[in-house]
């Protein structure tokens, strides 16, 4: 290799660098200001459709006995299979089922603004996911609990995140599935939003 490539590499590696860190020093993108009343109406309306509030109240009316005892095994046979190379009969139960392709159509029709939807039930358990999360039981988090919890009408924002690999910022977009006719709330949904690209959009 000749010293003027190597010193084309090595600059271009620099630029990289400085490039990398210059963006994730960037302040994340103002969330009161991207998350407008009409962003969230929008989500707010795909909770109402009758896919997500059938599947939400079926899951509920099987759920309806379980335990914490078995939703922990739940949660734990989730999490293996997340691990393993085999067959993983809940996982595939659950992303086969209409949520999941319901969630999942919605997530490509976004082009690139939701980076992950998952549908809870009245548990905190996952009823359907646009791709596979890390755990089956969301019971004991915010975006359950500060949703479901608060009424049919609850939205919960949680802190922008750092997203290494895409080199973008997201957050957590969490709202409360409130029943149709009653408005009680049924359920909760977590829309991971790319707010990097949310904030182009909104400039462009």
């Amino acid at each position: 290799m000749s010293r003027h490539l190597k010193r084309a590499g090595l600059a271009a590696a620099v630029v990289a660098t400085l490039t990398h860190a210059a963006l994730a020093e960037t302040p994340a993108p103002d969330t009161g200001t991207l998350l407008t009343d009409a962003i969230i109406g929008e989500l707010r309306q795909i909770v109402m459709d009758d896919v997500i509030q059938i599947s939400v109240k079926a899951q509920n009316a099987r759920h309806a006995s379980l335990d914490s005892g078995k939703i922990d095994q739940l949660d734990k046979d989730w999490r293996a299979e997340t691990k393993a190379t085999g067959k993983q009969p809940l996982i595939a139960r659950t992303l086969s089922n209409p949520a999941s392709i319901f969630l999942l159509r919605k997530q490509a029709q976004a082009l690139g603004l939701y980076s992950e939807i998952f549908l809870m039930d009245d548990k905190g358990l996952n009823v359907g996911q646009s791709s596979v999360t890390s755990d089956y039981w969301q019971g004991d988090e915010d975006k359950w609990q500060k949703t479901f919890l608060k009424g049919g009408d609850a939205v919960f924002v949680d802190a922008p995140e750092w997203h290494e690999d895409s080199q973008t910022w997201r957050v957590q977009v969490n709202v409360a599935v409130p029943d149709a006719v009653s408005g009680k709330p049924i359920g909760a949904v977590t829309f991971e939003m790319n707010l990097t690209e949310l904030e182009r959009r909104t400039r462009a």
